[in-house]
């Protein structure tokens, strides 16, 4: 999978945690400025710093799924966050138009997810852009209440 990044670097699929080669590519704007991602329920905010993207390996550098993973807010993402399946979903409550677009292939894995909205995304695919801060409603169906300690 390729991953064009609009005015900044160019990351290729050693950045996520697999690649998909069956997708398009995703065009996405990384942020140039410090910005705030909100996660509700629980108003977790998190400030993201673009000097510290990508924060690990799940999803798009910079995408909603690569910042929650990094601090600790637990979304599904049973495929490793490569566009496969729709256990990210995610709604954008606030700032979807700083997100890239939604291309043909993520919005057909969201034709599976329960509780399908307007502003619905796939966390490992919505990668804003900085210019507002964003805040995301992780679905209840999504919120994984149990959690394996890290080995």
């Amino acid at each position: 999978m390729a991953i064009r990044i609009v005015e900044g670097e160019r990351y290729n699929a050693a950045f996520v945690g697999g690649s998909n080669p069956f997708i398009e590519e995703v065009d996405a704007r990384l942020p140039t400025k410090k910005y705030t991602v909100t996660f509700q329920p629980g108003d977790i905010r998190v400030e993201v710093d673009p000097a510290d993207l990508p924060y690990g390996r799940d999803g798009l550098p910079g995408s909603i799924l690569d910042i929650a993973l990094a601090h600790d807010v637990d979304i599904d993402h049973a495929c490793g966050g490569v566009c496969a399946c729709s256990t990210c979903h995610v709604i954008l409550r606030q700032g979807a138009e700083s997100c890239n677009e939604a291309t043909e292939d993520e919005e057909d894995m969201l034709d599976s997810a329960p509780g399908l909205e307007l502003h619905s995304r796939l966390g490992c695919q919505c990668v804003p852009d900085g210019s507002t801060d964003v805040v995301v409603e992780v679905p209840e169906w999504n919120r994984n209440l149990v959690k394996e300690a890290h080995h």
